[in-house]
């Protein structure tokens, strides 16, 4: 196997999230009532029960480094996603930054942020 490390992010309701990140492609490979695990390829997901979390608040993120940014946002798109700036879940469509990468951005149900970057190998 190959050396890995996966983001732990919040999850208020498991069933929840679950069904959020299905609509984008990931499927759970493990779920108790203390852990979720969540796969959709190489993206890997874990979760960790919070149900206080205030997702205004919310500060939790991490990085998709993606093969092809702009048809994981067309998914996120046709999953139903809205294009806004407020509220969540939400889409920022990815665009060319100044240090020369290309990064976009979904915020799921609990407000953790996923930053969309465009891979160049």
């Amino acid at each position: 196997m190959t050396d890995l490390a996966s983001p732990n992010l919040p999850s208020r309701d498991f069933e929840a999230t679950s069904r959020f990140y299905a609509t984008l492609g990931f499927v759970e490979t493990w779920r108790d009532d203390g852990w979720m695990i969540l796969r959709r390829g190489d993206l890997l997901l874990e979760f960790f029960p919070h149900p206080g979390l205030d997702p205004a608040t919310s500060w939790f993120s991490c990085c998709f480094r993606l093969a092809d940014v702009g048809a994981f946002f067309d998914e996120v798109l046709a999953a139903g996603i809205p294009e806004q700036t407020t509220g969540w879940p939400r889409a920022h469509r990815p665009k060319r930054e100044a240090w020369g990468g290309t990064v976009g951005a979904l915020i799921d149900p609990d407000g953790s942020l996923i930053r969309l970057i465009q891979t160049n190998d």
